[in-house]
């Protein structure tokens, strides 16, 4: 055997593998490509370690890390700390779920299908829409894929977006729909919220879609009960993106008349765990559903009368038919849509309530104590568990100084708004302390 334990060719074997081929060494493989381009020399990488002295290095640099189970965190902007039950992990790691693949027989995949379907249903319940798919990558991607079957399905070619909506989420947008040939239009912020003006002065009849967040990206409610008014007075329709645990006490999406609702269900049961994987979910109206991507679990009865649940009314086909194909997604998360459903069963209708009722209430005892230690709280609106504060320094210094005390702050706005410069978005979750809200606003009070 060779000295990689975790590849076990020989040197034999590459001997054999190179005689079968007709090449008597390795290099003649790479002769195709000009040695001008080709690198010579080894590599400037350090030696390979022997395994414990590798597992002492790779702890040795993990220790360097400033995690969220040793300090405080006030850093949200689309992953957030959220309350895990015990129970999620208990359940998701059987083997049965965990290695479980793509139920495409029914007749074998029953436990993982009533788990998709169970996603599904909690998930068009959360949203106040009539139906959700199994899951899709993220959020972002969900956001993406909403705009590009809004142009298929209204056979128009221009997207408004809020600049309200998450920085990150609007690169992906505009990855896809230049593929698409499709135009984006950023509508400006006003105030913290999508400025309704700006928003009305662009729409066109060449209008497929209005996005928006909600709550938005700098944690303010936005009026859709108002947007949904522009979205809707031609053949546009109305997408909203979501935090799914908001919906816990905001008015749900779907009651503002909207067509269709995205987000990311990382707050149910999905850690924050260096960008993912996380898990997007995506709620329409029943028009819509056949134009839905990804996949959809449906319930049925079999020939003995017993509940049974089946993929439905598409095919993975419809969606690797090239340029007839409703998306290039196919796939989904369902690993951790078990996750998020777990967790929702776990904490239950009662528990979503107040876990939510809990952000917003922790969030605005922190606007409190960071205005009593003269820290600038910008907008006056509504918001959810993050808001936006004003420093006299650039964040990223702030910051610095925050975790010199121990305290991971919040996000630096400038990384992603030429016109946001000392400007921090602030998360305060249901896992933050009184104690530790007030020792993040006396140590911001100071270092400011």
């Amino acid at each position: 055997m060779g000295k990689f334990r975790y590849l076990p060719t020989t040197e034999q074997d590459e001997l054999d593998m190179l005689e079968k081929i007709g090449v008597s060494h390795l290099e003649e493989l790479f002769e195709d490509i000009p040695k001008e381009v080709r690198f010579h020399g080894d590599l400037n990488v350090e030696k390979a370690l022997d395994e414990p002295k590798l597992i002492k290095e790779m702890t040795r640099l993990a220790n360097r890390n400033h995690n969220i189970k040793d300090y405080p965190s006030f850093l949200g902007a689309g992953v957030y700390e959220h309350y895990i039950p015990s129970v999620v992990n208990h359940m998701l790691l059987r083997s049965e779920f965990y290695t479980a693949y793509t139920p495409y027989q029914p007749e074998i995949s029953q436990g993982e299908l009533q788990g998709i379907f169970e996603f599904q249903t909690m998930i068009a319940e959360l949203t106040g829409m009539e139906l959700a798919n199994s899951s899709m990558y993220d959020g972002p991607t969900a956001l993406a894929e909403a705009a590009m079957m809004s142009a298929g399905q209204t056979k128009k070619k221009t997207i408004l977006v809020s600049k309200t909506v998450h920085p990150e989420a609007r690169q992906v947008l505009k990855t896809n729909a230049k593929g698409q040939n499709l135009t984006v239009i950023e509508i400006n912020d006003k105030n913290g919220l999508t400025d309704l003006v700006h928003l009305q002065s662009e729409y066109t009849d060449d209008t497929s879609c209005v996005i928006v967040q909600y709550p938005n990206f700098f944690g303010q409610i936005e009026d859709l009960e108002a947007i949904e008014k522009i979205a809707h007075q031609g053949k546009s329709l109305f997408v909203v993106s979501s935090n799914p645990l908001s919906l816990g006490v905001l008015q749900p999406p779907g009651e503002y008349g909207a067509d269709v609702v995205v987000g990311d269900a990382q707050p149910f049961g999905i850690p924050t765990q260096l960008g993912g994987p996380h898990c997007g979910y995506f709620a329409v109206t029943k028009k819509l559903m056949r134009k839905v991507p990804g996949r959809l679990v449906g319930q049925t009865i079999d020939d003995h009368g017993q509940r049974g649940f089946v993929l439905t009314l598409q095919a993975r086909e419809q969606h690797i038919r090239r340029a007839k194909a409703t998306s290039n997604i196919c796939s989904n998360q369902a690993l951790n849509a078990l996750g998020a459903s777990i967790a929702m069963s776990a904490i239950g209708k009662q528990g979503l309530h107040e876990m939510a009722s809990q952000n917003v209430q922790k969030a605005h005892y922190a606007k409190q104590q960071l205005k009593k230690n003269g820290v600038e709280v910008l907008f006056d609106q509504p918001s959810f568990n993050e808001f936006v504060i004003r420093l006299p320094k650039p964040v990223d210094e702030i910051n610095q100084q925050l975790l010199n005390n121990n305290i991971i702050g919040g996000l630096d706005l400038s990384r992603f708004y030429d016109d946001k410069k000392n400007l921090m978005l602030v998360a305060v979750t249901e896992l933050r302390t009184k104690e530790e809200i007030d020792q993040f606003a006396s140590v911001l009070g100071e270092v400011q």
